[in-house]
């Protein structure tokens, strides 16, 4: 199959000023970048006249293994650009198992529906027919089930050495990455050298080491460090996954950040950011993480004694802001219909306080419940947004265009937001700089040479996008609406539709 795009402007990803021309597609690859106007024989014609004709985008972050499985047709990616999902971000991948009930009560926060018929990454991949590209990490909570449960204690010997082969054999599957999400329980139990040895075993693999670092608030500065030395001592290639400083007593943090990470030499190091001041995580992260320690939670909020020494701990944190936090999704139970509310809001209905209505929406609800948290400054987003190094990154899991709850808007519309809002709208950074941002920048991270890039050999993974139109629709209030903009998705050279995409590493 031989395709010519033409008429349009070419970002080529690198960041270089728009320049027209045709892109010369034949098979799965970029054959020629032509001069405008040049003919070309026998090709069937994309007219992308008016239009940028950009690589696919590349998301750093997301959570889309717990998804395409079920959503494979990817509608909210596509209306993006995205042909390529990083997934097995902060800690979690749905391999290795060998404790299937733990790893489902631990994932269930993202909606899984897995027939979870695998044991291995071979065997999950084998089960997909996405309409885009997938590249796959493993977990380190994933990883700790799987060897230790949910026990809060350090591994032992034995159990570290479990850890490590599975850690080798994901890659040897073809993992790409290696990943921690150190507020998480189980990842939270770990100690800085249990997470160091596992990342030295990564980067023996030649695995990314990505990290949810263990603070991002006050203690932002230490948990890079933390993070950094962890990379350093095995030699890995470290990304910090989403950037950012939370509470409003830490605004303006981010920038000490960026300074702090841009003074280190001695560590292959990079991080992401998406363009929002809301987070999107699970409300058990609003617990003391002992609560959490060897799946019991349940338990314990049935314990009158253990249920109020929890809630003590709720009232004691500055950080709970029940004003900010909002109910994303839950499955079926008492509360249901109150998705879209703040914790505040709810409070108020029953009658109690912040602290007790996280209790009895967790009791009420298996623990499986979304948050949206209001807790970053536009500043802080628009100064990590401006940083060269910054890729940009969804850390989003929705794949359908429609559904039940009240998800964060990054999953429909985080790269039509930079390119339209940030870059064209406020000029925060301009457009073939963003595009760099979504293309180039993340695959470099990843090693793909071939994709991310316009020139000859390269995957015709591409993107034309209006840049006039081009803009993010979902909002916290009506979430469920596609970014509009993209005119056209290529993967591989064909137009992208369910079974197109594929497992890449």
């Amino acid at each position: 199959m031989r395709v010519a795009l033409t008429g349009g402007l070419i970002a080529d990803g690198t960041g270089t000023d728009l320049a027209p021309g045709t892109v010369l597609v034949e098979g799965e690859r970029i054959t020629a970048v032509l001069p405008p106007g040049e003919p070309v024989a026998e090709a069937d014609v994309i007219d992308a006249t008016g239009n940028i004709v950009a690589p696919g985008f590349v998301d750093l972050h997301s959570h889309a293994d717990f998804s395409l499985g079920s959503s494979p047709a990817a509608e909210s990616q596509l209306a993006q650009g995205v042909t390529t999902l990083v997934a097995g971000n902060c800690g979690w991948s749905p391999f290795p198992i060998t404790d299937l009930e733990t790893l489902r009560a631990g994932t269930a926060f993202l909606g899984p529906k897995h027939e979870w018929s695998w044991n291995d990454l071979a065997g999950f991949a084998a089960t997909l027919q996405p309409a885009v590209n997938l590249a796959l990490q493993v977990g380190h909570c994933t990883l700790r089930i799987a060897a230790m449960g949910s026990a809060k204690r350090p591994p032992s010997p034995e159990e570290l050495r479990t850890m490590q082969d599975l850690l080798r054999a994901a890659a040897d599957q073809g993992a790409v990455g290696f990943s921690t999400g150190l507020i998480y329980a189980p990842g939270a139990y770990a100690s800085p050298e249990e997470v160091a040895a596992l990342v030295a075993t990564a980067a023996e693999c030649g695995l990314l080491y990505s990290t949810h670092i263990r603070n991002e608030g006050a203690g932002l500065l230490a948990a890079l460090d933390e993070a950094i030395a962890a990379a350093r001592v095995g030699g890995a290639q470290l990304e910090i996954s989403h950037l950012k400083a939370v509470g409003k007593a830490n605004y303006g943090l981010v920038e000490a950040a960026l300074e702090h990470l841009d003074k280190v030499d001695d560590v292959d190091l990079g991080w992401d950011a998406y363009p929002y001041t809301a987070t999107s995580t699970t409300l058990t992260t609003r617990l003391p993480t002992w609560a959490l320690a060897g799946g019991a939670l349940l338990d314990r909020l049935a314990d009158p004694a253990e249920r109020k020494r929890i809630a003590e701990a709720l009232r004691a944190d500055a950080l709970l802001s029940p004003d900010s936090v909002v109910i994303a999704s839950l499955p079926p139970g008492r509360y249901e219909d109150s998705r879209g509310l703040s914790l505040t809001e709810m409070a108020q209905r029953d009658g109690v306080d912040a602290a007790e209505i996280v209790l009895r929406i967790l009791e009420s609800h298996q623990a499986a419940v979304s948050v949206v948290n209001h807790a970053m400054s536009e500043d802080d987003v628009t100064t990590v947004l401006e940083h060269p190094r910054t890729a940009v990154a969804s850390d989003g899991w929705i794949m359908d265009a429609t559904g039940p709850g009240h998800p964060h808007p990054r999953n429909f519309g985080t790269f039509p937001r930079v390119l339209g809002h940030y870059a064209r709208d406020r000029g925060v950074l301009t457009l073939p700089e963003a595009i760099r941002r979504m293309t180039s920048l993340p695959a470099s991270r990843l090693g793909l040479s071939d994709r991310g890039v316009i020139k000859p050999g390269a995957v015709a993974d591409l993107t034309v996008l209006d840049p006039h139109r081009i803009i993010d629709n979902s909002t916290y209030d009506d979430p469920w609406q596609l970014s509009t903009g993209i005119n056209h998705v290529l993967l591989a050279g064909r137009p992208a539709h369910i079974g197109s995409g594929r497992v890449i590493s």
